[in-house]
């Protein structure tokens, strides 16, 4: 089985531990980033997966984070964690409600459909 590797970014490092407890449990290894300088830098010397923006980064960091990380060419998902009014942000890949069922839910939806989409470009 192959290693699932996500990277979290977040102002909060109370919740990214107890998020980062309920994703090990399914399996994933997480690598967490405090800021969003320290998410690009993480991002520029890891090989990830996914990468998960916290909604305790303000609306226009994780915007920038996301411009940040298509620029760099890659396609990884880029999945933002809905503060409690659920709002969407138009620049992620996806937005996911932040009940931890909600969350391994969201992820699991979201390696699947990138899977799908390799798949297919493998096979043309």
């Amino acid at each position: 089985m192959p290693l699932t590797v996500l990277l979290s970014v977040g102002l909060d490092p109370s919740l990214f531990q107890s998020r980062r407890a309920v994703w090990q449990s399914a399996g994933y290894y997480v690598t967490s980033a405090g800021s969003v300088r320290e998410g690009i830098a993480q991002f520029h010397e890891g090989d990830f997966d996914l990468v998960l923006l916290s909604h305790s980064i303000p609306a226009e960091s994780r915007e920038r984070l996301a411009f940040l990380i298509r620029s760099s060419g890659s396609q990884i998902p880029v999945v933002c964690i809905s503060d409690p009014s659920g709002s969407c942000d138009s620049f992620a890949d996806a937005t996911i409600r932040r009940g931890p069922d909600s969350l391994l839910k969201g992820i699991e939806d979201m390696l699947a459909q990138r899977k799908g989409m390799l798949t297919a470009r493998e096979s043309t």
